[in-house]
């Protein structure tokens, strides 16, 4: 059995290029955000005295869609490292195989919450989100609101995989083997 868990580690850079990938985002993000936010506030502040720096109407729009992105990936990122709120209190209580199985149990409701993540928030970007346009980017697809949910739940998806991979892998590798 652990030539097979050999095999499956390689896959683990798939995975850490997939956490690379999402953690570049919120930071683009993050620093979207930021800018366009000065941007506003300034805009608001110094219009009477700098008359070419306004506020853009699409700001707010534009930010709250931008924080929308990064609250979900961020959530998805904390799968990854564990770092999600647990109830913990019990499991000094338990025994190890229980707390392991419980593990499983969590990793396979948030993987689910993952799938219903994606196919539906799919169906509301592709149907809802298609149908609308920001109200001050007359322009621009509602779609582009709605599609962090479903992005969202792929990257949940992706983690929680790897996830319960590494919960039954503890079943069979010993921790001094793993080093």
């Amino acid at each position: 059995m652990p030539k097979f868990f050999e095999t499956m580690d390689k896959i683990k850079t798939a995975y850490d290029w997939t956490d690379k990938i999402v953690m570049i985002i919120c930071k683009l993000l993050l620093i979207t955000d930021i800018l366009i936010t000065s941007y506003a506030v300034a805009g608001r502040m110094f219009n009477a005295y700098v008359p070419f720096l306004r506020d853009p109407a699409w700001s707010e729009e534009v930010v709250l869609t931008c924080m929308s992105y990064m609250a979900v990936l961020s959530a998805a990122l904390a799968i990854r490292r564990g770092a999600h709120i647990r109830m913990t209190a019990l499991d000094k209580y338990l025994s190890p195989l229980t707390v392991k199985v419980l593990n499983i149990i969590s990793d396979i409701a948030v993987l689910s919450l993952g799938l219903i993540m994606t196919f539906v928030g799919w169906r509301y970007a592709t149907t809802i989100g298609s149908r609308g346009f920001y109200v001050s980017l007359p322009w621009l697809s509602r779609f582009w609101m709605y599609f962090p949910v479903p992005l969202a739940g792929v990257a949940m998806i992706i983690f929680e995989f790897e996830a319960i991979y590494n919960h039954i892998k503890s079943f069979y590798v010993k921790e001094e083997e793993k080093a």
